[in-house]
């Protein structure tokens, strides 16, 4: 647990300091495609390019909120059943890890978007975009800075980090639909493949995340395992004929 806090901190430190770089680099990338801007093949070249860096960055943001936040929610939901053991510490791990490479694809798609995309801010993806990465970056810090159990503040950082990380989770699923919108506006290429697809995972996902609670209901139920006896009712038991008369009397 100390070595994912220490990687975690690592990792956010270099976060912010490509963010810091990214402008600098940006501002000297600008002045150069605008010397080579005015040769047409160079222009098309760069268009290219630019449809590339596009879908990269859809790529990363969709793989960090579309597949390893939500895994790492699963994880730890999941070892909620669990007291403790090897299945615990795997269940955390597991947890850690995805939430750990989301805030580093989710960095890596910031960097993207601040050096070579026109950020003027004017569309919702943009807008709800950079809300998000701020709120990834303060629940990565919230994360790495828990504290222990049966500590006074571990109730309100629990509370905390639960809304937090569910906002963060669900706006990160809006603005992967907002984002196939925006990229169908610059390209004119079609998204309903994608739309379909990303639709189907997430339904997947929210199935999964709400059958859990009713996963040890169901084998205490003898439905799937059979491994407890299903209790009869009062109608199946056979009571003995002075109970049966007086039972009757009762009802009567």
């Amino acid at each position: 647990m100390q070595f994912l806090q220490k990687l975690g901190f690592f990792c956010i430190h270099a976060s912010v300091l490509l963010l810091l770089v990214s402008p600098l680099v940006s501002s000297s990338q600008e002045h150069t495609k605008g010397a080579s801007s005015r040769k047409d093949n160079n222009i098309h070249e760069m268009s290219h390019k630019l449809l590339f860096e596009i879908t990269l960055h859809g790529f990363l943001l969709s793989a960090s909120m579309g597949f390893l936040m939500p895994l790492g929610i699963l994880a730890i939901r999941m070892s909620h059943r669990e007291e403790c053991g090897r299945r615990l510490r795997i269940l955390f791990y597991v947890h850690g890890l995805s939430e750990l490479f989301s805030v580093l694809l989710a960095t890596a798609g910031a960097v993207m978007s601040f050096r070579n995309f026109n950020n003027s801010f004017n569309n919702k993806h943009q807008r709800v975009g950079v809300g998000l990465y701020g709120l990834i970056w303060l629940q990565a810090l919230i994360g790495f800075v828990r504290p222990q159990r049966g500590s006074k503040g571990r109730s309100v950082w629990f509370s905390v980090h639960w809304i937090l990380g569910t906002a963060v989770s669900l706006l990160g699923i809006l603005n992967i639909y907002t984002g196939l919108q925006a990229y169908h506006e610059k390209t004119s290429k079609g998204i309903k493949l994608w739309t379909i697809i990303f639709t189907a995972e997430f339904c997947f996902i929210a199935f999964f995340y709400l059958f859990q609670d009713k996963w040890v209901y169901i084998r205490k139920q003898g439905v799937i395992l059979g491994s407890e006896p299903v209790r009869p009712t009062i109608d199946q038991v056979v009571l003995p004929p002075e109970k049966q008369k007086e039972l009757l009397t009762e009802s009567c």
